[in-house]
């Protein structure tokens, strides 16, 4: 299984690449983790919002491959614990499909992109910044695969 994330965005703050890459060097290499980045459509005063979602939305789904399981974050998706996401990766995993989570651009996705999702992922019924959103999946992500392994988890 290979694992990406398709992040719609521009430029983050060096303390989010900083944190991320922390966090995915540590994935397992068999993975192959992958950051695909996605531009951020045009955005101006008299611009139409869902034109924009709709330009993004398209070059997602045209970068999402045949077959790839679908995870999409989303607030109003289904909040997991750790424990509870290192169960559904090792599920996925045994599916043997590639899996592609999907963070979406300043005004969320295309109903397209969310029509797409194989699941959806809540981190927090709170909307976060992009930058923090990236960081907080790489480290969840880090941590359920920690727990898949049997490493000590301070819950314990």
């Amino acid at each position: 299984m290979h694992i990406r994330l398709i992040a719609v965005g521009d430029k983050q703050p060096s303390w989010v690449d900083s944190a991320f890459k922390g966090y995915t060097d540590r994935l397992p290499r068999q993975w192959k983790f992958r950051l695909d980045l996605i531009a951020t459509a045009q955005r101006t005063k008299s611009s139409n919002l869902s034109d924009a979602k709709q330009v993004e939305g398209s070059r997602v789904l045209a970068s999402i491959r045949p077959g790839e399981f679908v995870v999409l974050l989303d607030e109003r998706g289904k909040a997991l614990s750790s424990r509870d996401l290192g169960e559904h990766l090792t599920d996925w995993q045994s599916a043997g499909r590639d899996l592609c989570f999907l963070i979406g651009g300043p005004d969320g996705v295309s109903d397209d992109c969310a029509a797409r999702a194989d699941f959806r992922w809540s981190l927090s019924v709170m909307t976060l910044p992009h930058g923090l959103a990236r960081v907080m999946f790489s480290e969840q992500l880090y941590r359920a695969w920690t727990l898949t392994q049997g490493h000590p988890y301070h819950r314990d």
